[in-house]
């Protein structure tokens, strides 16, 4: 069993920033996919940022220019640093590790709550 923990949420005026951490009880080093999604009340989980194997990062549009994502294979953790919130950034944010190979791998952490508010 794999277990994501997340942390670094917390309650943050807009404008302001945090740092989201996901940290696997494995080695990421073969892992394909680490991602962070999101979900606000009532809405859809959406992605918003993730990064592959090699480097290869994707965003959201919403986020782009404002939030990055990386990875630290010796210390088996992603982050998102998140700049220039604003309060629709509110939500509860999730980490997601895939692997294709040797063998499928689909892991969610718990989720850790970001709220922009003044």
């Amino acid at each position: 069993q794999v277990q994501l923990v997340e942390s670094g949420g917390g309650l943050v005026q807009p404008g302001g920033s945090l740092r989201l951490s996901c940290a696997a009880s494995i080695s990421i080093f073969s892992i394909n996919r680490m991602g962070w999604y999101r979900q606000a009340p009532g809405k859809e989980r959406e992605l918003v940022a993730a990064i592959s194997g090699g480097g290869n990062t994707d965003y959201s549009d919403s986020v782009k220019d404002r939030f990055s994502i990386s990875r630290d294979n010796a210390k088996n953790t992603a982050y998102l640093q998140m700049n220039s919130l604003k309060p629709e950034d509110t939500a509860v944010y999730y980490c997601r590790l895939q692997r294709t190979f040797p063998s499928k791998l689909d892991y969610w952490g718990q989720g850790t709550q970001v709220t922009v508010s003044s």
